[in-house]
This record gives C-alpha cells, structure tokens and sequence, in this order.
C-alpha cells in the first residue's frame, strides 16, 4: 500500500478493497494517520462548494481531485492540501460557516487569556470510557469549536456534530482514530480537534461525538 494513497482515501476516490486495505495500513502507519488528519473534512468541504463560484485562476473540485490522486512527494502533497484546504474554507464561510477539522496530539503550550465570551464544558461516557472537552468562542459567522477527545480507542472514523437548540444537527469535523487510539495507556496524548458551525453558541444545546454512521462516544451539554 502506498502512502500516497492518503489523498485518494480522504476524497472518497479509492474502489471497496482499496479503501480496505488502506484502512489496515493506516491502523499501523504513523505517517499516513497524520497526514490523514490534516486531510480531515477535505471531502466534505469540497462537496459543500457547489453554491460557491470559484475563483478564475483557482482549482475547482475536480481539478484538487485529480491532483491529490497523482501527488508523489510528501511535501508537494502537503503544500495543495494546505491550499486546498484554506480555498475551501473561505468559500465554506462565505456559504454557511462550514467548519474545517484538524487533528493533533495534544501539546501545552504557552498560557495566553482566554478570548471574549468564551464556553467550556466537559463531559465522560461512562459506557464508553470517552471523555470530551469543548470550548466554544462566539464569532460574527457562528461559533468556533475546540474540542479535546481522551479514553478513545481505534481504529474509528469519528464525526463532531453541534445540536442547536431547535433539533438541527450539523457536522462539525470529521476525523480518524488509529488503533493506538488517544488519551489511553500506552498513547497518553490528547486528541485536539478545531472546526466551527453557523449556529450562534447560546443557539446551541450540545456537542456529540458519534462514530461515523454508529453509536454516539460522548455527548457534552452546552
């Protein structure tokens, strides 16, 4: 399996035993896991731009496709997924505040005061052994969410979904959980997921962390 297969699966664009067996290198594969998290909610981000004119000089949907899919240098991969996804997200705003997701492993840093209006709220899945921290901050496009993930086990592809108060249910982010998982013996490290959603923070009612077509992890209220 090659690693520049890692584009080719985030973009859906891999056939059924392709798809599975990259799923099986990537549960022992550091490098295309990482990579795979900067590439987090690309997918879906170019799928939202339909309604978005395109800039003349910028790469359309099917141009960032195909250029993902022949990439074979780590660092020229990286640099379009970097400007892919920037394109993406401005247009993504422009059209309904999108949220981008990008995951690391959790490092402290710095402490720096806490902005305007800031939310945190914490909650554990005692079934499930998973605990989830989010802190919202009120923007003029909706709200911008951080969330921190621990006692996650892998392999998972997880989704971030904000429920607003009236019922309406939006996908945040999407990400994936190797095998090692986050936040557990062995892989101490946090999960650090960042992404944003159109509804105003007191328009929300909570935060839920699913599996991607299955069971909810945590749910954290707001």
């Amino acid at each position: 399996m090659q690693h520049t297969d890692v584009g080719a699966y985030a973009l859906g664009l891999l056939e059924a035993h392709d798809r599975h067996d990259f799923e099986q290198h990537l549960a022992t594969c550091p490098e295309c896991t990482a990579e795979l998290a900067e590439l987090s909610g690309l997918r879906e981000l170019l799928a939202d731009l339909d309604p978005v004119e395109p800039a003349a000089d910028g790469p359309d949907q099917a141009q960032i496709a195909d250029v993902v899919r022949r990439q074979s240098g780590t660092q020229r991969r990286r640099a379009l997924v970097r400007r892919s996804l920037g394109l993406a997200a401005g247009a993504a705003l422009l059209a309904g505040g999108v949220g981008i997701g990008i995951a690391a492993a959790h490092r402290p840093g710095p402490h720096v005061p806490p902005p305007p209006g800031l939310v945190v709220r914490q909650a554990t899945n005692p079934g499930t052994g998973v605990t989830g921290k989010v802190e919202l901050v009120p923007k003029a496009w909706g709200t911008a969410v951080t969330l921190n993930l621990s006692g996650i086990h892998g392999p998972l592809t997880c989704q971030l979904i904000a429920v607003s108060k009236t019922g309406q249910r939006t996908v945040v982010t999407g990400w994936f959980v190797p095998a090692a998982g986050y936040g557990v013996p062995g892989h101490p490290g946090h999960l650090i997921v960042q992404g944003g959603t159109a509804v105003q923070a007191p328009g929300l009612a909570a935060m839920v962390v699913t599996v991607v077509r299955g069971p909810t992890l945590v749910s954290i209220s707001v």
